[in-house]
């Protein structure tokens, strides 16, 4: 268990705007700090933690603080997972020094050890907010835990189907990045859907997405084919979607690695012309352009503008690159210092804040909270061009447009 919380003397992006609609305090914090923009870039490697820590103070317990709110970090530190978990509490120390709040006092603990002892220790510490965990099988431990104590949970995890009864995901949504793409290709003209998903959970609710939103823009799903990821599998699917219809557009609907695999086997069978479309898996694959056969290619996900910018100074701090899910960690923090405001310290938090009309903004752009606790995203769609991933239609500034 470690503690964060943020030296007023920090300065290294400009404070949040408060009280702004839903747009944009994140572009104004990063803008207004840094204007160095880096590519996409391979996976990273794990993250190294400085041997002398420069940043907010941590120390071993929890001090005696009643002005400032309790929030837990929930996040694997340690297993096969601790390299996003670490990226992800890096950035949450850095979004708490960024904002330079003296309001928010960020603990952590390791889920590795165990979800039901994490969630069990932060509420005796007092914690009235719970950010993590990252993985689904631990918010589905900790989730009624903390309901039972009153404490909301903003789950890192992109399964929609742990949200409710005090539980939120912000994670990337896959059903929101396949309407996105979807929509977009049918105002382009394209009308006849194909589709290879994966075995398993993914490919199942990547599959059940495709079919609503193609249904909702009016076009027709010719064929669905399932592999697993062997390339006689791959093969075998492809040759089963040309046999039974043709397609104008065909959704991969796994990583860019597998796309890779997948794209040259498909336009040596029957997909020539057609329009390939991709997941949010594919943003952080760095290596998409160097692909002829993917050229032309759309996929939506949130912008990386900003991330770019956080990724920079996350290098500058730590030495190392960061997890792309690192920007669910800072933006949860913007998203507590916003609400922090009006929050008493020592009080439950006002969970009916998530709701707020005008959503949130951050690294990752505009979101807010649906109904069911699943965090809707303005994701922007991206066309993989010769050399570089280009812009093809921008994410919305906010919900109204």
């Amino acid at each position: 268990m470690t503690e964060t919380d943020a030296p007023r003397q920090a300065n290294v992006f400009a404070a949040v705007k408060r009280g702004a609609r839903c747009a944009f305090m994140g572009a104004a914090l990063f803008l207004a700090a840094c204007q160095s923009i880096v590519p996409k870039g391979p996976a990273p490697t794990t993250p190294t933690r400085p041997t002398q820590p420069t940043g907010p103070e941590v120390v071993q317990g929890l001090p005696t603080d009643a002005t400032r709110h309790r929030v837990a970090l929930l996040v694997p530190m340690s297993g096969p997972n601790a390299g996003v978990g670490q990226s992800i509490a890096n950035a949450t120390t850095l979004a708490l020094m960024d904002t330079r709040t003296d309001k928010v006092r960020i603990t952590t603990y390791d889920t590795a050890l165990g979800a039901a002892a994490a969630v069990n220790r932060a509420l005796a510490d007092g914690n009235r907010l719970i950010l993590g965990p990252l993985l689904a099988e631990d918010a589905r431990v900790i989730g009624p835990i903390a309901a039972r104590a009153n404490v909301p949970v903003i789950s890192f995890s992109n399964d929609a189907s742990i949200a409710g009864s005090g539980v939120y995901v912000l994670g990337y949504n896959t059903a929101q990045s396949i309407d996105r793409v979807v929509d977009f290709a049918k105002g382009k003209g394209l009308s006849r859907f194909g589709a290879l998903v994966p075995r398993g959970t993914y490919g199942e609710r990547a599959g059940n997405a495709l079919l609503r939103a193609v249904e909702q823009a009016g076009g027709t799903v010719v064929s669905m084919q399932t592999f697993d990821r062997t390339p006689a599998s791959i093969t075998a699917a492809v040759r089963k979607l040309q046999a039974s219809s043709s397609y104008d557009a065909l959704l991969i609907a796994d990583s860019g690695r597998v796309a890779l695999q997948v794209a040259p086997i498909v336009r040596k069978n029957g997909g020539v012309t057609a329009r390939l479309l991709g997941t949010e898996l594919w943003n952080t694959e760095g290596t998409l352009a160097a692909s002829p056969v993917l050229r032309g290619a759309w996929f939506a996900s949130v912008s990386d503008t900003l991330y770019r910018q956080l990724a920079t100074k996350y290098r500058a701090r730590y030495g190392a690159s960061p997890f792309r899910l690192s920007s669910l960690g800072y933006d949860s923090v913007l998203l507590t210092v916003r609400i922090a405001q009006d929050w008493k310290p020592g009080s439950p938090f006002p969970a009916a804040r998530l709701r707020d009309a005008g959503g949130f903004s951050g690294i990752d752009g505009a979101f807010r909270f649906n109904r069911a606790g699943v965090a809707e995203r303005a994701l922007e769609v991206s066309e993989v061009g010769a050399g570089a991933i280009t812009v093809a239609d921008p994410a919305p500034r906010g919900f109204g447009e």
